[in-house]
């Protein structure tokens, strides 16, 4: 029987390499489901070659003409709408959910998909950034695995495999660096979007991309880390790589370090998830020592401040790291509509810290209003001119 596949986000990065996967061992893997927010046209083409049983558009202005793309398909059942794609996860036939979807958004169909007990292949980084202790006790208490498809979980988690109980010494989390590791703070200052989204040795959505070059993005992965290692923050260490060969490494209480090592192809943590625990032939290049030397470097926190600002949140838990989220979400749309500057994100996501509203609680409502509330701060700052 084939795998039957849930993949939400599936005109996205990750999910068009998904799809690759799915179409390299269509022998195992069946897509079941598709979802996207607004690109009819590229989940219409994507139905057509993968014929799945049901596809989503979660904008619903968009439903019609979804459904007239798909007219002459009838067996292709189109929904519309985000309590569509959380009840669409629930659906029986399907084994696997990939969450690939962007930002906050991917919180509920990720909980729904829990509830019914789907395995959880997790690519949505803010599912566990902002809910990372809820997730965690439903995951628990429903029995449902969630195997990581970052690189750097994934890496992880490969190095993790076969060590039982054994001690964790730390979590060395690699990062690129980002176009501008090398970049004085004034020159950080003056940076445009086409400036950031050339990233040196990854090719992402823009969202993504921004939150590497301002290292947000591996601020949201040493949270994610956190929660899916159970290590707590001062056990995990930022390593910058700029060769992204290494993808992460551990270090065990011997002082043993184990490392997953590869290139740069995001299709192999998407299908050792899918896979896991076997291992599948990948069809690509292969990693050439020869040719790459190993650097790592000490990040900079003081010209990486989203970086800084993430462990700040980790250390005060609660809602904090929501209130981050929902700030950089906010500020990185702002950025990419040239409404905010490169450096003034982070003044804004700090500003947004101090401003809302700091819970303990760890449910789901608690989420849902401070991401609401944190947005409105930001939006608000964000219109203040410099």
């Amino acid at each position: 029987m084939k795998k039957q596949i849930a993949i939400l986000g599936s005109t996205g990065s990750i999910g068009t390499q998904a799809l690759q996967v799915v179409k390299e061992h269509s022998d195992l893997y069946e897509v079941y489901c598709l979802t996207a927010n607004n690109r009819v046209e590229e989940l219409a083409r994507q139905a057509r070659e993968f014929n799945p049983a049901a596809v989503v558009i979660a904008n619903e202005d968009k439903y019609e003409e979804l459904k007239q793309l798909l007219a002459d398909l009838p067996d292709i059942k189109v929904y519309a709408g985000k309590q569509a794609i959380d009840e669409i996860v629930e659906a029986g036939p399907i084994d696997m959910v990939l969450t690939a979807m962007v930002g906050f958004a991917g919180l509920s169909p990720t909980i729904h998909a829990i509830k019914a007990r789907k395995k959880i292949c997790l690519a949505n980084k803010e599912t566990l950034v902002v809910a990372g202790e809820l997730i965690c006790k439903l995951a628990a208490e429903y029995r449902t695995p969630i195997i990581p498809v970052d690189s750097e979980h994934s890496a992880i988690f490969q190095c993790l495999m076969g060590e039982g109980g054994n001690e964790v010494e730390k979590l060395l989390l690699t990062a690129s660096g980002g176009p501008f590791r090398n970049f004085t703070k004034e020159q950080l200052a003056t940076v445009t979007k086409a400036d950031a989204l050339k990233h040196p040795t990854w090719h992402m959505g823009a969202k993504i991309t921004i939150d590497s070059a301002t290292m947000m993005n591996k601020g949201f992965e040493v949270i994610e880390a956190k929660w899916l290692f159970g290590v707590p923050a001062d056990k995990i260490q930022v390593l910058v790589h700029p060769q992204s060969v290494v993808h992460s490494a551990v270090q065990f209480s011997d002082g043993a370090v184990k490392a997953q090592l590869g290139v740069p192809d995001m299709r192999l943590p998407i299908q050792f998830a899918f896979s896991y625990p076997d291992r599948l032939h990948l069809c690509g290049d292969r990693l050439d020592l020869f040719s790459h030397p190993l650097e790592f470097f000490e990040p900079d926190m003081d010209k990486f401040r989203c970086l800084a600002l993430a462990f700040d949140a980790i250390r005060k838990g609660g809602n904090m790291p929501c209130i981050v989220n929902a700030a950089n979400e906010v500020v990185n749309l702002g950025f990419l509509e040239d409404r905010c500057s490169f450096t003034r994100m982070a003044d804004i996501i700090e500003e947004t810290m101090r401003r809302v509203a700091f819970s303990a609680e760890a449910d789901y409502d608690t989420y849902v209003s401070t991401d609401a509330e944190a947005r409105r701060v930001a939006e608000e700052l964000l219109e203040i001119k410099n």
